[in-house]
């Protein structure tokens, strides 16, 4: 188990960690070793010492005042993901951790979804007899509507793997979440509770939204992914080819680099490994994750 915590003002946040792939650099190609040397800040928290993109994949449970909720619900155990082998039929101790760190399913208000890819929406259910239930059955499953619209509609007879495999992610991880009329579809940007708000971040898919927590003069953002690798601070332009729309993710990530770097609020990546969150400073002419 490697659960990290923050504290933000009021608000305690805890990484929940499901699975870590010390190398996943198929994520952003264009991050070859060759490139990767060159940013000396990556190493050794966020790359291997050959270069590699590492990976993190991770919840994060935000224990508010006045609720609970927990962003992101990984890849779940059990699922066919083939041919994505990486992540097929993962048998994990998620919900065991979840509840050694004193977090019980069944006291989680809200479940924010930063987008519906087969990495981030897995434990919204649990197998039960055969049968996908939902894991927090007293929350609300927060996503953005122009995500639920653009999975919903997948042609089930696609010839794409990816699409074939987010075909079967809308089968046993939101499909049975709408059917138990839990699903709370947003548009744009808002409140989830005290302390706790949705901003869009879209590129990487069409409703992609990140998490910005407020409390007592402190702020933190929960990335998604906008960006998946602290390099992409250090280059917006890297790209990956899980985006939807390259140029809109460059843009967003321009756009909040901007916004936050320099300033005090605690940047935590959804996928960041290691120490997974810091501050974003202007390093030259471009950023760098100070952790």
């Amino acid at each position: 188990m490697n659960n990290l915590k923050w504290k933000v003002g009021d608000i305690t946040i805890t990484k929940l960690q499901e699975i870590v792939y010390p190398e996943f650099s198929d994520v952003i190609p264009a991050a070859t070793p060759e490139v990767v040397k060159q940013v000396k800040w990556l190493f050794p928290h966020f790359v291997t010492e050959e270069g590699h993109l590492s990976l993190s994949i991770h919840s994060l449970i935000v224990d508010t005042p006045s609720a609970k909720l927990i962003v992101d619900t990984c890849i779940g155990n059990d699922r066919d993901r083939n041919p994505f082998d990486v992540m097929h039929m993962l048998s994990t101790s998620y919900l065991e951790d979840m509840q050694a760190a004193g977090y019980q399913p069944e006291g989680i208000d809200y479940v924010l979804c930063t987008h519906l890819h087969l990495d981030h929406v897995g434990w919204n259910t649990r197998r039960v007899n055969g049968k996908w239930v939902p894991t927090f059955p007293n929350a609300s499953y927060l996503w953005g509507k122009a995500d639920m619209d653009f999975w919903g509609s997948i042609d089930p007879k696609t010839d794409l793997d990816f699409l074939q495999i987010q075909r079967r992610v809308w089968d046993d991880s939101i499909q049975p979440i709408l059917d138990a009329d839990l699903a709370k579809p947003i548009d744009g940007p808002g409140q989830v509770c005290e302390g706790v708000r949705l901003i869009p971040t879209p590129g990487h898919t069409p409703g992609h939204c990140s998490v910005l927590i407020e409390s007592k003069g402190e702020t933190a953002m929960i990335t998604g992914d906008f960006i998946h690798h602290p390099i992409q601070f250090w280059d917006p332009a890297l790209v990956s080819p899980f985006d939807i729309d390259n140029d809109m993710a460059v843009a967003t990530r321009r756009r909040v680099f901007g916004e936050y770097a320099d300033s005090p609020t605690l940047i935590i990546g959804t996928h960041f490994a290691g120490p997974t969150a810091g501050r974003l400073v202007t390093d030259g002419d471009s950023y760098r994750l100070d952790v």
